[in-house]
């Protein structure tokens, strides 16, 4: 069937294994979650995002409990958020945010990814024009839900986007756009909704996409899986169109 879907193939085993990868993540976002706001989830919203954000991805208990402790740990050490921007290969537009205990290691990492795979790291700030950050919501939708309804309900909320998606398994999801500002209005109105959320994050939505031939796209996700397999990097957005 050809080199890109072997590809394909192979990338989406590789999704599969990368449990113990997103879990190291979202234990650091709970960290950062405890540091900034303490942790008590009723009175940090962050934390509440973090930990149902834990939940949706079936992760153990006991290392949500864990990260909690640790972050309470006034001794133990924070971790720096930093984003990178550059470009890939075929000129594909790539933004990556990073929590780190060592700045010095994580940028010496992300520019020798970009440079053995043939791309470029550049300044901060440089794919602003590019990528728009924006708070996303993803909810099991219920079965007599009313989109028109829905978005009627939540435009005071800032609502800006609802649509619905299949995931990986082919069932439907809900899915929220806001503005980033509007985080926690959104955030405090699905839960008065009592819908069951898959995920609450700040995502960074591409405004502009480049095309490329899934030759190239096996090339641009050689960077993309150099990249999410660093335990320093939280996420990699890119711009290539589907």
């Amino acid at each position: 069937m050809g080199r890109a879907f072997e590809f394909r193939k192979e990338r989406k085993f590789k999704r599969w294994a990368k449990m113990a990868v997103q879990f190291t993540r979202l234990g650091k976002e709970i960290v950062m979650a405890v540091k900034s706001g303490g942790p008590n989830p009723e009175t940090n919203s962050r934390l509440r995002t973090a930990i149902q954000n834990s939940k949706a991805v079936n992760m153990p208990k006991d290392r949500v409990d864990a990260a909690i402790k640790r972050a309470s740990n006034k001794d133990d050490s924070n971790y720096e958020e930093l984003v990178y921007e550059g470009y890939a290969q075929h000129g594909v537009a790539i933004l990556i945010e990073t929590a780190t205990d060592n700045t010095n290691r994580t940028v010496a990492n992300v520019r020798s990814y970009f440079n053995k795979t043939g791309g470029t790291l550049g300044k901060t700030g440089s794919l602003d024009f590019i990528f728009n950050r924006k708070a996303v919501f993803r909810f099991v939708p219920p079965e007599d839900l009313d989109l028109e309804e829905l978005e009627f309900e939540l435009i005071d909320a800032g609502l800006e986007d609802l649509y619905i998606e299949a995931d990986e398994e082919g069932n439907d999801i809900g899915v929220i756009h806001t503005a980033f500002e509007d985080f926690g209005k959104m955030q405090k109105a699905l839960e008065e909704k009592g819908f069951e959320m898959k995920s609450a994050k700040l995502e960074r939505i591409a405004l502009s996409h480049t095309d490329v031939t899934e030759e190239q796209a096996v090339d641009v996700f050689k960077l993309i899986d150099k990249l999410e397999e660093d335990d320093d990097v939280q996420a990699v957005y890119h711009n290539m169109a589907e």
